[in-house]
């Protein structure tokens, strides 16, 4: 007998999340039968410094295309997440670096699942980040973002 569960949170593992937060990022979940929560990182709970100007910009950038293309009402990539564990799996997840927060969003918009932001704290990440912290990273980020957002929207 194999269970599973009801529902995945994803959170980074840099202390810039506020794990304490977890029930609020379920409550839509649990409470209005939604489909996937991001924790979004609003700009007025962000602790300054802990998004880089470039992290910024290309957050906007990925959301704003979202919305063009898809009419998404996402604010932010944020990667404090929740999803249901059967649509988790129905979303058939590929990318295992840069790009699995955009893709798991443009599934979630694809295959039509409700979804919902709830503001989120956000700090400091202790150490630096291969990826916004670099040159390279943050390319290799921006190109991976941006090309799921392409291959999606004219597929």
């Amino acid at each position: 007998l194999e269970i599973k569960p009801d529902i995945i949170v994803f959170l980074d593992g840099d202390y810039s999340d506020y794990p304490e937060q977890l029930t609020e990022l379920i409550e839509p979940i649990i409470n209005q039968q939604i489909d996937f929560v991001i924790g979004a990182r609003n700009s007025k709970l962000r602790e300054k410094g802990s998004m880089t100007p470039q992290q910024a910009f290309g957050n906007w950038l990925a959301t704003f295309l979202m919305k063009v293309f898809f009419n998404a009402k996402f604010s932010d990539l944020g990667p404090f997440r929740a999803i249901k564990y059967n649509k988790l799996v129905q979303l058939r997840m590929e990318d295992k670096t840069y790009g699995w927060t955009v893709e798991m969003q443009l599934k979630v918009l694809k295959q039509k699942m409700s979804y919902v932001e709830i503001p989120v704290r956000y700090k400091n990440r202790i150490g630096t980040s291969k990826v916004s912290g670099t040159v390279k990273g943050t390319l290799m980020a921006g190109i991976k973002i941006i090309g799921w957002i392409f291959k999606y929207a004219f597929k």
